[in-house]
């Protein structure tokens, strides 16, 4: 027989931030726990509310929810409007739900607030010594160092022919639902639009609130991912 050991003894704890990133990090964890038939936990943390925060985050969180839901033996965590450090939130769901290996993205240390560099994993340490730790290097999602984009906001693609027009209204037309970036100081619809397609992230360009073909948005992605171990 083939058959796969059920670890009930094992846990495993993804800890995710905002971007594209946290489902590579999930889908890691998916593996380690499907390897070892044990429960997945895909936690997110923030100090703001759930109805504070912007469509960028919402739209992460949403995805996460559904991911999770698609998974065997996961469930989604959110733990917002949450004052406390967030080693020591990490340290709290690990307890309450009898984790053994912990998986972290590199970069989320940049993203979470008020922690400085290496003192997450150092704080973790300290708070759940007997732990697992799984450090992912992983590369950021749309690295704009020199301010061409604007803030992401939540837009949609309606399909118009052979081509996608943006809104910001959702309608029984919407095909895709994502985040639009605006290239700052142009008064037109030009930038560019992330969606999740076929279960990976797309980017394409926007021109003049036109999508023309989502066919090239996978040649295009390289242009804007850059990895943070450059």
């Amino acid at each position: 027989m083939n058959e796969k050991i059920s670890r009930m003894d094992e846990c495993i704890l993804v800890c995710v931030s905002y971007g594209p990133n946290g489902e590579r990090l999930i889908r890691r964890g998916c593996k380690i726990a499907d390897m070892l038939n044990c429960p997945l936990y895909i936690l997110t943390v923030d100090a703001k509310p759930f109805d504070e925060m912007d469509a960028e985050k919402t739209y992460y969180i949403e995805k996460w929810k559904k991911l999770a839901d698609s998974l065997h033996s996961a469930e989604f965590i959110l733990r917002d409007n949450e004052k406390k450090p967030v080693a020591k939130v990490i340290a709290e769901v690990a307890r309450e739900k009898h984790v053994t290996q912990i998986i972290i993205g590199q970069t989320a240390q940049s993203r979470w607030e008020q922690i400085t560099k290496g003192s997450l994993i150092n704080a973790l340490l300290k708070e759940i010594p007997f732990v697992d730790l799984h450090i992912i290097s992983v590369g950021r999602y749309i690295k704009d160092e020199e301010g061409q984009y604007d803030k992401g906001v939540r837009a949609y693609l309606v399909k118009e022919g052979g081509q996608y027009r943006l809104t910001f209204n959702h309608t029984k037309d919407v095909a895709y639902e994502g985040i639009f970036f605006k290239e700052h100081g142009t008064d037109f619809d030009n930038g560019i639009f992330k969606f999740m397609k076929d279960k990976e992230t797309i980017h394409v360009y926007v021109n003049d609130g036109i999508v023309a073909d989502l066919q090239e948005a996978k040649m295009n992605e390289p242009i804007y991912i850059k990895d943070s171990r450059e």
